[in-house]
């Protein structure tokens, strides 16, 4: 129908086998013709045995892209909350989410060493930097990060979260948010690995903006996993640090003379992240 989001599908798609498990891989893309990398993250089965609610959480690219029929499929969704996730200048320079009544939107720049990715040397190996790089967002925007975990606790209506590409930094909150929610680790690697099907049209979209100008690093828009021989190492390394996250971040530390810490990024108390919004009441 006119003007309605199109979910590319909500079956299971395949079975993969990763480690000694298998994941279903679903296909949770949503169609935009601006957006690329606009997805559910419904659907996750948590430690307990509950299921992440479809149509509660999304993760997407840049929303200041937004135009035309793509805002209406986006109101459609019925989203209430955006937590955009990008330096002030960038939003600056490439527009936020077109405002309107009822829709509250959060700032909330989780990295603070700006950095060009599409810069890079060709030689730098991915999965090595991306792992550095998302234990460096996580300990720098400490603050922001648990801003966004609050958020998204005390929302109990439809919310996206997004920065420029929606792989790296929305990548590393949506790797928080399922560790937290108890969704096991392969899955969180499956999901982050999923911006490979935008890779493409991520790249299009730096070449038509910069077209002056020469994507040297090989590895710009991708979401590397193991399994993804193009790439060397072990790439999936990047993708293992929001799961490990999990147990610092529910942590409560104890400063000399008993008084709690929250040195531990992000930190919720473990009630609270279990009782994150995303997931349906316990029976």
């Amino acid at each position: 129908m006119a003007g309605q989001p199109v979910v590319t599908s909500l079956s299971i798609a395949a079975m993969a086998r990763a480690g000694d498990r298998k994941v279903a891989h679903v296909k949770r893309h949503i169609a935009f013709e601006g957006l690329h990398n606009f997805r559910d993250l419904g659907g996750y089965r948590a430690a307990d045995g509950r299921t992440v609610r479809w149509g509660r959480l999304f993760r997407s690219d840049s929303l200041g892209k937004l135009r035309g029929r793509d805002t209406d499929r986006f109101s459609a969704l019925g989203i209430r909350t955006v937590i955009d996730l990008r330096y002030p200048w960038e939003i600056e320079r490439s527009g936020r989410v077109p405002s309107h009544q009822g829709l509250a939107y959060h700032n909330l720049s989780i990295e603070h060493r700006p950095y060009d990715q599409a810069g890079l040397d060709p030689d730098v190996e991915p999965g090595r930097f991306l792992a550095d790089k998302y234990t460096e967002v996580a300990h720098d925007g400490v603050k922001e990060i648990r801003r966004a975990l609050e958020v998204i606790a005390d929302d109990t209506a439809p919310l996206v979260f997004h920065c420029h590409s929606g792989k790296d930094r929305t990548g590393l909150l949506a790797m928080l948010v399922l560790a937290l929610l108890g969704v096991h680790e392969d899955d969180i690697v499956a999901d982050f690995a999923l911006t490979e099907l935008a890779t493409e049209r991520l790249v299009a979209d730096w070449h038509a903006n910069h077209p002056d100008l020469t994507l040297r690093w090989p590895a710009y828009g991708r979401a590397p996993r193991r399994d993804h021989a193009a790439l060397p190492g072990r790439p999936d390394h990047a993708v293992r640090i929001g799961a490990r996250l999990r147990r610092r971040t529910t942590r409560r530390r104890r400063r000399p003379g008993g008084r709690a810490s929250h040195t531990a990024p992000a930190a919720l108390s473990p009630s609270r992240a279990r009782g994150l919004s995303p997931l349906p009441a316990p029976p």
